[in-house]
């Protein structure tokens, strides 16, 4: 038996991506066509994004928290968020979650620190990259950071945000990202977290030039590792 996994979807890429982890890894784990129970809900993109735009982050965490309520009522046995920059209101909803959670950026610094890992640079939208979501995760496991410029923040945030979330992946925004984390590498960043979901879609080791910490397939891993510890 393994435990039920709820993963509560905010970008559909992003979610997907995890699913299909969890479910491909699964059957490397399981056997032929095993994974475990797995459920997801999703409200609509445009509502988190209302609530961010806004400032709202008490509002993201009734989103969260919908969600979390349905996939209790669903069976879930806990839950996961493939997305970074929501985990923001996380500690808005651990209070009255019904389910406990994985923490994503949690997950990647102990990956950095399991790879030797000592200075992260961070990708993702403007929202997680001026939030304190991977700061706190990686301080809390003895991990220095680097933040990209303004500049490259504002060029990052529209790749993500106008192509990556609509599944459209250019030569164009694969360059803007692999130049973006070559300058967290001249400030002596020795890896890179891919912290928006979607970003792994385009850029991964055999392209970046900083070892890649894959937010997305390390939080399904860690979500697979869990349910099968039942």
């Amino acid at each position: 038996m393994t435990q039920h996994i709820g993963i509560v979807g905010c970008s559909a890429e992003g979610a997907a991506l995890c699913y299909r982890t969890i479910c491909k890894e699964g059957t490397d784990r399981l056997g032929p066509h095993a994974h475990p129970e797995v459920s997801m809900h999703t409200p609509s993109l445009a509502d988190y994004v209302a609530c961010l735009d806004r400032g709202d982050l008490a509002g993201v965490a009734e989103l969260m928290l919908t969600s979390a309520r349905k996939l209790a009522a669903a069976g879930a046995d806990f839950l996961i968020c493939p997305d970074n920059t929501i985990h923001q209101a996380l500690p808005l909803v651990l209070p009255h979650s019904p389910l406990p959670w994985l923490h994503i950026a949690d997950e990647v610094a102990k990956e950095a620190v399991r790879r030797g890992f000592r200075r992260i640079g961070i990708t993702g939208t403007k929202w997680l990259i001026d939030s304190n979501v991977y700061p706190d995760s990686l301080r809390a496991h003895g991990l220095n950071f680097e933040r990209p410029d303004d500049s490259d923040r504002i060029a990052a945030n529209r790749i993500i945000m106008d192509e990556l979330v609509q599944g459209r992946f250019a030569p164009s925004s694969i360059a803007a990202f692999q130049a973006v984390i070559a300058r967290l590498a001249a400030r002596g960043c020795d890896a890179v977290a891919l912290g928006c979901t979607e970003i792994p879609l385009i850029i991964d080791d055999a392209n970046s030039p900083l070892p890649t910490l894959d937010s997305t397939r390390l939080l399904a891993r860690a979500a697979l590792s869990r349910a099968m510890a039942s």
